[in-house]
């Protein structure tokens, strides 16, 4: 009696994680906006297949789980555990909230370029003079951008990275435009500028401030 209890038991948790898994990779799909042909060539097996794992009639093995969860981006505790429509929803948010935030910071650096290549038009059309620095300097200044908008959105130590190359590329930029001073020495003090902020980015916040 107790070993056909345990049966019934376990035949319904079974039942129940089939259902949960069927029900997150319709979800899911509609999630990406892909249709079934689309997940079944993504992961190469046949859109039938696809069909049944959705209705519950057919269980992915483990292989195919951990296919399904790389292709959706979620881990294999995420899809055998209920999924609302209300949390795709907000992750969908999420995720067009921060293309949004990279959107903006992209037409922010590009408007520096925009601006680099104005002026650059400019001194050539009104006094043959060729401005090929402005393009130049415009590095530092993406840099720069790319620091604020970071900061406000990013992960910060992607900052460090920024940091550098703003370094690199002003000292650059003060050289070439006054190449004829020979300013080669502002490279030397570069070194101990990167050492500090390779040093900079190896502390350790303290979490409990």
């Amino acid at each position: 009696m107790l070993a056909l209890l345990n049966n019934k038991f376990y035949n319904k948790l079974v039942k129940e994680l089939n259902q949960t898994i069927s029900n997150n990779l319709v979800l899911l799909r509609k999630k990406y906006g892909y249709k079934q042909s689309d997940v079944a060539q993504k992961i190469n097996y046949s859109d039938k297949t696809v069909s049944k794992w959705e209705t519950g009639e057919l269980v992915p093995s483990v292989e195919n789980l951990i296919e399904l969860c790389s292709l959706y981006n979620v881990t294999l505790d995420e899809i055998t555990k209920p999924i609302s429509e209300d949390s795709i929803q907000k992750s969908q948010q999420k995720d067009y909230s921060q293309r949004n935030k990279v959107i903006i910071a992209l037409l922010s650096i590009m408007a520096v370029w925009v601006f680099a290549t104005i002026v650059f038009v400019y001194a050539d059309i009104l006094s043959g003079y060729s401005a090929w620095r402005a393009f130049v300097w415009a590095v530092p200044a993406s840099c720069i951008v790319g620091i604020v908008f970071n900061s406000l959105w990013g992960k910060f130590k992607l900052n460090y990275v920024y940091i550098s190359i703003l370094l690199w590329s002003l000292i650059t930029s003060f050289y070439l435009e006054f190449i004829q001073y020979n300013l080669i020495a502002l490279y030397f003090l570069g070194i101990p500028a990167q050492i500090a902020i390779l040093l900079w980015s190896g502390l350790k916040k303290n979490k409990n401030n």
